[in-house]
């Protein structure tokens, strides 16, 4: 990550890494992905005709078979994902999860703005959670798509009056209102989008949309605590990951 990018993140909630991955490492990944995808939908039917827009686990040993979850964790553990997992954390970050972002196949079906935190925790304590451990997004572009929607210093900074209202869905308001002031972050593939969980923002739906995202954390047990310890790795492929370190950090803490 560029020192300009680096402080992007720092004060804005993003960073914006424009072919961090060549098209020959989005090809070797990108099967794996697909297939998974095409699994969880043949499991998950209903809902993904219904209104899905992502799954998750993908390291998880439902969907793959042992050489593809391998690979997959290799991916995740590599010197390169990690160097920039790093450079973002001021310590050492700790897997959290893997998530995939697609399109609806309702191409009616409205996008929301949200805050991760907003789905397990209360308004005050989404407040004071702006002030405590870090989740980021790493999202990796596997196509062209139109991104993400931001609204920029939301990760460090609480909500209008507005923003809450149609974000929460408050005194009559729809979580797919216009927001003032947002950036929009169109991808393509190979990008790599560095957000924070705690930022307002939204997915943009269309093209070929299909993205991975990998979620590192701060490594205390509030955040940890969502963890599927079905999607880490063995001791035996752990010691074979370029950088295991973010698996170390997750068990160290589930301990």
């Amino acid at each position: 990550m560029s020192f300009g990018e680096y402080v992007r993140y720092k004060s804005e909630g993003y960073a914006h890494i424009k072919g961090f991955y060549s098209d020959a490492e989005v090809s070797e990944i990108r099967p794996i992905v697909e297939r998974f995808h095409a699994a969880w939908k043949q499991a998950n039917i209903s809902f993904y005709q219904e209104r899905a827009i992502n799954s998750a686990y993908l390291t998880g040993k439902q969907f793959l078979n042992s050489a593809d979850r391998e690979a997959l964790i290799r991916f995740v553990a590599s010197n390169k994902l990690m160097s920039l997992a790093k450079a973002v954390f001021a310590s050492q970050p700790a897997f959290m999860n893997t998530q995939l972002f697609f399109n609806p196949v309702d191409e009616s079906q409205q996008n929301y703005w949200h805050r991760d935190s907003q789905y397990h925790l209360s308004i005050e304590e989404e407040k004071n959670a702006l002030n405590g451990p870090k989740a980021m997004h790493f999202r990796i572009a596997l196509a062209d798509e139109p991104g993400m929607e931001i609204v920029p210093k939301s990760h460090i900074q609480w909500d209008s009056s507005q923003s809450l209202q149609v974000r929460r869905e408050l005194n009559g308001h729809k979580s797919d209102e216009a927001l003032p002031d947002t950036v929009t972050l169109p991808l393509q593939k190979g990008d790599v989008l560095v957000f924070s969980a705690h930022a307002i923002h939204r997915g943009l739906y269309g093209l070929d949309r299909l993205a991975l995202d990998v979620l590192f954390c701060d490594p205390v047990e509030e955040l940890l605590q969502f963890v599927n310890t079905d999607c880490l790795p063995s001791k035996e492929l752990q010691a074979k990951l370029e950088d295991a370190s973010a698996f170390e950090a997750t068990l160290s803490c589930l301990k």
